[in-house]
């Protein structure tokens, strides 16, 4: 009976009004903005006003823009039991069958096999590499390695840094190790933001991920540490060699060391009063102070050079 009434819920009326809206959706275009760490090795180095750089880097964005679709509605279709028992996702298009499951692998499979395409022939092979391992873990962690406490948060910090050296592959420019490690530190950090807000939104377990009642509890002491390693990498970057070579006022590049703590804190300090989204990327995009600190920070950026 189950099966029935999913299928009378998947071909409605009102449902397939809805399934444009539903494949736009599911589509998650507002994550895309995570993508735009692929042009930051270009603009970290300078370079970004070069044509052939920065075609590479939008080329490179695009691709991982529909691969990260791809991802998504695939994952929204392993994941489609258990979105139905949560708050939020149990309205995602799949979940609430305003998109069939066969419709949705299919746009999974179109969105992945485009990026593959188009990033091996108007880029390089080597990008066609780095966005194919993109997909290989983001389905190996969806199918499996999430349901592994603190493995999971290590590999979404991961996914993030793969967006890194794909830019840099893209674009051929070396990235720094203090640009690696300043990321690892930074985005462990968004990813344990990730995990303790879906505990408070789940009362204490989240179905299918291996986290129990108490995990909360230990998961800011890393949260915040690993973010304020990222402030520490940074103020050490800052003596660096290599950014004398790129700014003729380094020293002011210390600024961004407050403004990076403040944003850390504050985002720590609203998860731990319920305040903050359990997907940090719509936390930042919704948080008016994210633009503020940003546009500050660009002034300081601006200003070094």
């Amino acid at each position: 009976m189950a099966g029935v009434r999913e299928n009378v819920i998947e071909q409605g009326p009102a449902t397939r009004r809805s399934r444009p809206a539903g494949v736009v959706s599911s589509l998650r275009p507002h994550q895309w903005v995570k993508n735009v760490l692929v042009i930051v090795p270009a603009i970290a180095a300078h370079r970004v006003h070069e044509t052939p750089v920065l075609l590479a880097s939008l080329v490179a964005f695009a691709c991982f823009c529909l691969a990260a679709s791809g991802v998504y509605v695939a994952n929204d279709v392993m994941d489609v039991a258990a979105d139905r028992l949560h708050p939020r996702k149990r309205s995602r298009p799949i979940a609430s069958g305003a998109l069939p499951v066969g419709t949705a692998r299919m746009i999974s499979a179109a969105c992945v096999a485009s990026a593959l395409v188009v990033s091996w022939l108007a880029v390089s092979p080597r990008l066609a590499a780095m966005i194919l391992l993109y997909v290989a873990v983001s389905v190996a962690y969806s199918a499996r390695l999430k349901r592994e406490p603190v493995v999971d948060v290590f590999v979404l910090a991961g996914l993030y840094v793969v967006r890194v050296l794909a830019g840099a592959v893209a674009t051929a420019i070396p990235i720094s190790s203090w640009f690696l490690a300043f990321a690892m530190f930074l985005f462990l950090s968004l990813a344990f933001v990730k995990r303790y807000t879906e505990l408070f939104l789940m009362k204490g377990a989240l179905v299918g991920r291996g986290y129990i009642a108490g995990d909360d509890r230990w998961m800011p002491a890393i949260g915040i540490s690993s973010g304020y390693m990222a402030v520490l990498v940074l103020a050490l970057y800052i003596n660096a060699p290599e950014v004398a070579r790129l700014y003729h006022r380094p020293a002011l590049l210390g600024l961004l060391c407050p403004i990076l703590l403040f944003w850390v804190t504050r985002l720590w300090f609203r998860a731990s009063r319920e305040l903050v989204h359990d997907d940090p990327v719509v936390e930042a995009l919704r948080d008016p102070l994210t633009y503020l600190l940003g546009g500050v920070s660009l002034v300081v950026l601006y200003l070094s050079t």
